[in-house]
């Protein structure tokens, strides 16, 4: 059934009901019209403060949100503005939430709401107008009320911060069914033709203790959801533009994931950046005072070594100045992949994400070990990423044959470890990192067939490991005629420094296929040209070449770049960046994203 006049809510710990009762009935009029200005989250008026003035929730950019929307974002939502990213400060009469600042003025329960002084006896109900729309039941039999009209005690609502009494029914959230005139009842109580006396609810005990509407909500989101996922589609048709939204979808909530922000910065607790703030200070104090015996004694015997020797603290100084800014007030931010995942990777549809073409730059294989660049390319072949969207060139500077067969086998030996690592959810998946952790492997692990098939793939990794050891052993000692390809003509790279360009896929969505039939993400070997009397720029060089090779192959709007010996440890590495690059809102304004360097065995 159909509840649109109320609810009821209970607590098991009282033999007692809290009866939240609609004001359409008998409610006292609005001082004034609302200022006619939109809420641009919700669509209804900006209205007014408790002073008559009009409702500003941002006092940086004065971004027009309805006081509904902006009490729902400070006490559900990331509590910032969703135009200037600035944090909501608490307004007059709204309720405290956490991360306030601290006032020293008294602020009760009813400075904090608002409540009038005239009778404190009449303020029985508090109502929160933020979920707006009915409320469907399903359950208990409807009965007609008699018609009689109950005098309705004022009722504060959070809308705009006045009485309204002329909002229409199906905008309220929680007001009672059997309180109005000819209204249903939600249960068949024994007692429901007598007026059921009303009390206050106890302001300091939050609304949703007492445990009301759980299975109306659940088919109330399941709603809105399907709502959401039209108004996306007409938005996606009209090229992303917004347009307006009538009849049953003006409940579309207000706090969709769809839309939010896909990232946010974490605060830092003042306990702990504090300490180290203090100490900075004291050896900024301690580097002071030994500057200042530095310069005003000077050594005259040897005054051009202590000359010098001052200007070399002092340069260090400055670096060490210049080192404590980003330690003086560091940033951490955090990601939500589930919303980059509700915004572009739609179910039934191709995935949106944008193509990534990863750099991986190699000179030596004697200095670079093989093993160690194929542990990367392989930390980057399972990614977790659409495979049609994940490219991988490799540059070989040093046009090694030894690299090129060696990454002839990492292709082979990646179509049995990446099936496994995304069947079984592996980190890191970097096979020579993930078979030295010495940690429980079966935790979280729920398949039986884990244990079997991982010590299948331990072993298929160190034959794996043997080859390229055996390519190694054979690289040592060069040919005096060079080297020889399979079919017997030479290798082009005999010559370090005069030799064409190579180019070879091994992996490709036409071809790359592994153990179960999956494609793999696209493994390209590149060698650039080099001939005698040209400067080749090193590594500078080397990245323009894959620029141009990645250019006409792939042709990505987004590279990142990794030395041969620093894998993927977060296979949702890909993902996380896509977080900050493809923000509609932050992704306009970055230029790169950097993920800081964790290296393994250090002490």
């Amino acid at each position: 059934m159909e509840a649109s006049a109320g609810l009821v809510a209970g607590s098991h710990n009282r033999n007692e009901l809290v009866v939240i009762r609609r004001d359409g009935e008998s409610g006292p009029k609005p001082l004034q019209h609302l200022s006619g200005q939109i809420c641009q989250i919700c669509g209804d008026d900006v209205g007014l403060t408790v002073d008559g003035e009009l409702f500003v929730a941002c006092n940086e950019c004065a971004f027009p949100i309805c006081r509904t929307c902006y009490e729902y974002e400070r006490k559900e939502g990331n509590q910032v503005c969703p135009q200037c990213k600035t944090r909501f400060k608490r307004l007059k009469g709204c309720a405290r939430v956490a991360g306030d600042e601290e006032e020293d003025d008294i602020d009760d329960v009813e400075n904090e709401f608002n409540f009038d002084g005239k009778d404190k006896k009449d303020m029985q109900y508090l109502a929160e107008s933020m979920l707006q729309g009915h409320m469907s039941y399903g359950r208990a039999r409807d009965f007609d009320m008699p018609q009689v009209v109950h005098t309705v005690p004022q009722v504060p609502l959070l809308t705009n911060g006045q009485m309204v009494d002329d909002i229409p029914p199906d905008q309220h959230a929680l007001v009672p069914s059997f309180m109005g005139g000819g209204g249903k009842r939600i249960h068949p109580l024994p007692f429901a033709d007598f007026p059921v006396q009303p009390r206050s609810m106890d302001p300091s005990k939050d609304l949703a203790a007492y445990g009301y509407g759980s299975v109306a909500w659940k088919e109330r989101m399941e709603g809105w959801k399907q709502k959401q996922e039209k108004v996306q589609l007409l938005r996606n048709e009209n090229g992303g533009k917004d347009f307006g939204i009538e009849g049953d979808d003006t409940d579309i909530p207000l706090m969709d994931e769809g839309r939010q922000p896909l990232s946010r910065k974490l605060p830092i607790p003042s306990s702990q950046i504090n300490p180290y703030r203090m100490i900075i200070i004291i050896r900024l104090v301690v580097v002071g005072f030994f500057f200042q015996y530095r310069v005003t004694h000077p050594v005259n015997d040897a005054y051009p070594l202590w000359l010098t020797s001052v200007i070399c603290e002092i340069w260090f100084a400055i670096s060490w100045i210049l080192d404590q800014f980003p330690k003086w007030l560091p940033i951490e931010r955090e990601t939500y992949l589930d919303r980059l995942s509700l915004r572009y990777e739609k179910e039934g549809q191709p995935s949106q994400l944008s193509a990534v073409d990863i750099f991986v730059s190699t000179v030596d294989p004697m200095k670079e070990p093989p093993l160690v660049t194929a542990n990367t390319v392989l930390s980057i072949l399972a990614v977790d990423y659409p495979v049609d969207k994940v490219s991988c060139y490799v540059s070989d500077d040093g046009s090694a044959m030894l690299t090129f067969e060696a990454l002839s086998e990492t292709s082979e030996f990646a179509r049995k470890w990446v099936p496994f690592c995304k069947k079984h959810s592996i980190e890191p998946r970097a096979p020579e990192f993930y078979f030295a952790q010495k940690i429980d492997y079966l935790k979280d692990k729920i398949q039986p067939s884990f244990v079997k098939e991982r010590r299948a793939m331990k072993r298929e990794y160190e034959e794996f490991k043997i080859r390229i050891n055996a390519l190694v052993a054979k690289a040592q000692k060069t040919p005096e005629e060079g080297w020889t390809m399979q079919d017997g003509t030479p290798w082009p790279g005999n010559n370090v420094r005069d030799h064409p360009g190579m180019i070879q896929v091994f992996l490709g969505q036409s071809g790359g296929h592994d153990t179960e039939g999956n494609e793999l993400p696209r493994l390209v070997y590149v060698s650039r040209e080099k001939r005698p009397g040209f400067n080749h720029q090193k590594k500078a060089g080397a990245m323009n070449a894959l620029v141009r090779v990645s250019a006409v192959l792939t042709n990505a709007p987004y590279l990142l770049n990794l030395d041969c010996d620093h894998y993927i440890n977060n296979s949702k590495a890909v993902r996380e960046a896509m977080c900050f690059l493809m923000d509609p809102q932050l992704g306009k304004k970055l230029c790169y994203v950097q993920f800081p360097q964790r290296f393994d065995g250090i002490d």
